[in-house]
This record gives C-alpha cells, sequence and structure tokens, in this order.
C-alpha cells in the first residue's frame, strides 16, 4: 500500500445460527435468537497520518501570529465586551457565574443576579453636606482655575496650539499669561495653609497635653499614639514650610523679574522643589508611622488615659455650679445692636479681632489662626491678583483678574457664615429659614451683607452662656 492511503479492513461476520434445545419443562420459553451482525467497514489512519494531525493539534506559543486564525481560535479567547461591562455597571447588576461539574463530566453554569440600587437621598445628602463648606467650594473653583490654566501652559508649551498663536512672540505672551495666573493661584493657596503651619509648629514646640491631642487627630491615623510622634510630626511640619517657602521664592521671581531676565535656573529650582517636597511629605505620612496601626502597650495606655482624664477633669471644674441649657436661643435679635453698644461697635470696626477670640472661647480652634486667615481671605485674593495682573499687560485679562479678586475678598465673609452654623449646629441653637428655606444659606446672607450684625449676636449669645462640652450652659447663681 501506498502512503497516506488509508488501510481498509473490510470484513464480513455471518450470523451464528445456534441450535436452541427446547426445554424439558413446558413453562420454559423459547430464546430469541442473537440479532445478525451486517457487514460494515472500520477506517484506520496510517501511522504518519496520526502523528501530523497530533502535531497540528499542538499548541504553540506565538499560534496568536498566524494571518488568518480561524473562528474556534477566536471563540477561545472569550473576549469580553467593555460596552457590555459599562452596560452592567449602569444597571448596578453583578452576575456570578459558578460552573459545577457534573458526574458524567458536563459543566452546569447557575447564574445568580445580585442587584443594587444606589441610594439617591444619601448621595444628594452627602453633596448637600459637602457644599455647605464654602471651603470645599473654593477648593474646588480653585481646582477648576488650575486644570484650565495648566492644560493651555501645556498646549502652548507642546505647540498644539501654533496654529491659533503662530508667531513665537504670541506664544511666549500667553505662556507668561499662564504662569502669573498659575503662579498667582498657588500662592493664594500657600497662604491660605500657612498660618495653620505657623500654628501647628508653635504647638510642636510647646507639646502640651491638649497640643499632642490636637496634633495626633491631624497628623496620626486614628489620632492614637505612635512611637517618636514628636520626630514624625516636625518632620511632616517641616516639609510642608518648606513648600509654602518655595512657592514664596517662585513668586518673587514672577514678580520680580520679566521672562527675559529671569533666572531660568532658580526658576525650575524652585518649581521642582515645591512640587516634589508635599509629595514627599504625603509619602513619609503614609508610610511612617504616623500612617500605620499600631497596638499600644499598658504603660502606654495608661499614660494617654492620664493625659485625657486630667484635661476632662481641667474642663469640668471650670464651671462648677451649672445648668444645661436644653434650647438655647439667640439673645436679642440681628438687629438689636443697641442692646451691648459696645459689643456692635467692636464687632463693625474690629471684625476680625473680635471674630477669633469669640471662635476660641466657644471651643472652634486657635484665635489667632482665625484672625489670620479670616484676614487673608479678605484681602489676600485682591493683593495677590492686581500685582500679577501687572505683569500680564492685557486690558481684558487684567479687567477679568481684578474683578475677580474682587469677589474673592467679598465671599472671604462666607468664612464668618460658615463657623456661625458650626456653631449654631454644635449649641443646638434655632435656626431661621427665611432664604431659600436653609437655615445655613440664611446664616451665609447674614454674614455677606450684615457681618457686624451677625457677629454681635454671636458674640452677645456666648457672653449670656457657658460654652462647655458642646452645650450652653447657665450659672446657678444666675
Amino acid at each position: 500500500m501506498s502512503r497516506g492511503q488509508a488501510h481498509q479492513i473490510t470484513g464480513q461476520f455471518w450470523a451464528l445460527k445456534s441450535m436452541v434445545q427446547p426445554g424439558d419443562n413446558k413453562g420454559e420459553e423459547t430464546p430469541t435468537p442473537p440479532p445478525e451482525l451486517r457487514e460494515y467497514r472500520i477506517q484506520i489512519p496510517s501511522l504518519n497520518e496520526r502523528l501530523i494531525e497530533r502535531e497540528s493539534r499542538r499548541t504553540r506559543l506565538l499560534d496568536f501570529l498566524r494571518a488568518s486564525p480561524s473562528m474556534e481560535w477566536f471563540k477561545k479567547l472569550r473576549f469580553s465586551s467593555p460596552l457590555k461591562i459599562f452596560r452592567q455597571k449602569i444597571n448596578e447588576r453583578e452576575e456570578i457565574s459558578i460552573s459545577v461539574p457534573s458526574p458524567v463530566g458536563i459543566r452546569r453554569h447557575f447564574h445568580i443576579h445580585f442587584k443594587r440600587k444606589i441610594n439617591w437621598n444619601s448621595f444628594f445628602g452627602i453633596l448637600k453636606e459637602w457644599c455647605e463648606n464654602p471651603m470645599n467650594i473654593a477648593l474646588f473653583l480653585w481646582l477648576l482655575c488650575v486644570a484650565v490654566s495648566g492644560s493651555m501652559l501645556i498646549l502652548l508649551l507642546l505647540g498644539a496650539l501654533n496654529t491659533a498663536f503662530p508667531t513665537r512672540d504670541s506664544r511666549n505672551y500667553w505662556i507668561e499669561i499662564n504662569n502669573q495666573v498659575l503662579n498667582a493661584l498657588f500662592t493664594l493657596m500657600s497662604v491660605y495653609q500657612h498660618p495653620n503651619l505657623f500654628h501647628h509648629l508653635v504647638l510642636l514646640f510647646r507639646w502640651g497635653t491638649e497640643d499632642v491631642i490636637e496634633l495626633r487627630k491631624l497628623y496620626c491615623k486614628n489620632g492614637s499614639y505612635r512611637p517618636h510622634e514628636w520626630a514624625h510630626i516636625a518632620v511632616v511640619v517641616f516639609l510642608l514650610h518648606i513648600t509654602c517657602i518655595c512657592q514664596y521664592m517662585l513668586c518673587g521671581l514672577y514678580w520680580g523679574y520679566s521672562r527675559e531676565q529671569r533666572p531660568e535656573w532658580a526658576e525650575n529650582m524652585f518649581f521642582i522643589l515645591g512640587t516634589a517636597v508635599p509629595v514627599i511629605a504625603a509619602v513619609y505620612t503614609i508610610c511612617s508611622p504616623l500612617g500605620k496601626e499600631y497596638e499600644l502597650d499598658t504603660d502606654e495606655e495608661s499614660k494617654n488615659g492620664d493625659a485625657s482624664n486630667n484635661t476632662d477633669r481641667v474642663s469640668k471644674s471650670l464651671f462648677p455650679n451649672r445648668v444645661i441649657v436644653s434650647k438655647p436661643e439667640w439673645v436679642g435679635g440681628l438687629f438689636n445692636c443697641g442692646d451691648d453698644p459696645t459689643v456692635g461697635f467692636l464687632s463693625c470696626f474690629c471684625t476680625f479681632c473680635v471674630f477669633g477670640w469669640n471662635m476660641e472661647r466657644l471651643g472652634f480652634g486657635n484665635m489667632y489662626v482665625h484672625i489670620i486667615t479670616f484676614l487673608l481671605l479678605c484681602i489676600a485674593p485682591f493683593w495677590i491678583f492686581s500685582i500679577s495682573a501687572m505683569h500680564i499687560h492685557n486690558h481684558v485679562i487684567d479687567d477679568i483678574i481684578g474683578v475677580a479678586g474682587v469677589l474673592l475678598c467679598a465671599f472671604g465673609l462666607l468664612y464668618g457664615g460658615y463657623w456661625r452654623i458650626q456653631m449654631r449646629k454644635k449649641f443646638k441653637l434655632p435656626g431661621n429659614t427665611i432664604c431659600c428655606g436653609s437655615a445655613s444659606i440664611t446664616d451665609y446672607f447674614k454674614w455677606m451683607f450684615c457681618w457686624g450684625c451677625a457677629l454681635a449676636q454671636e458674640v452677645r449669645t456666648g457672653n449670656f452662656y457657658d460654652a462647655e462640652d458642646d452645650s450652653f450652659y447657665r450659672k446657678m447663681a444666675e
């Protein structure tokens, strides 16, 4: 036989007819004869064909490089469409496929559908709570401005806007405009954050019981004790101070020199430092003992417990004879400044100092931090944006930046409205819903259009009660 030709074995099987002897008993049945086996053919491939077939079925590492893979090969890949995944996410459905092998070897798939629904009321509640803080809204607008100006600067540097700005002078001119805008935005953020950093530095050097507790809440995970925590917190605070100083030096370069006279090495150095140092501070906070879980020993637990007990004992001994006020009220109306003329006069003309003093005695932070932060919010935007506009030399952009600085200074009064809301919620004071049916919006409007009257009302209320432990108290003698 020739190679590749299949060997055929043709056999003829004839039925064997056996003679069946009838049984002796009459009740026995005669067995049926077996079925006849007809002729059939069996095809056995040759040895070479079997080797070729086995070799063709063997999977290779680079089979995917074939020019025209078969449909079976594509089916084995089991691609999952991204649109299908996106549609599943939209419908909030998750499907789990469980393969259970049957005894016969057949896999049966059972599909279990888990459906989840979005709680829109909770989502809008969280969004409303987030928007009630004016610092969050200001941070969002700041990020938006940084994104727009930074994107335009990157496109100019990459040459993507060469058609819009064909000449090199025009491109350099707009690069300088975006640099000045970004410099003003980052300088403004550094100025806002630096008072808190100075306060943290003072707490580190003082390192009292209350100072330790406050710093732990800010820098330690879960606000608990960490080994060598003073040194770790000092490193983070020092790095954040370097960030602000680098931004001030970069700001001085942009304001003191023109684009042609500005030293490039100094600009690059302070830019790299100002970008890398906060990243290092964040990584250090996470990777150091400040961001890790730590189990306290018995001695450390006793020390921390004694410290907290001492602070509680001191706070409880401030007002020994007192009665809690379950439903406190604002003392006087919004425009009743004549009830205490001294308070009304000082609230109107010494707003920042009176506000900081009132916040500290009500338990809302350090007086000097509130004074400097409030002052910067109402003055720094106009000052920084005006100086930046002087170096842009474009009348339209100058006017836009100047108006933006004035608006930011006016909206700085929302800082007082935010802390009025915190005072009302903390001490359970009644709220007025005359503006848009919201007590928070009403508090913001009171500070925006009549800050002196709002602050005087807060000071009169603080004078009438004793504030402690998130509640107002009245002395027994009164």
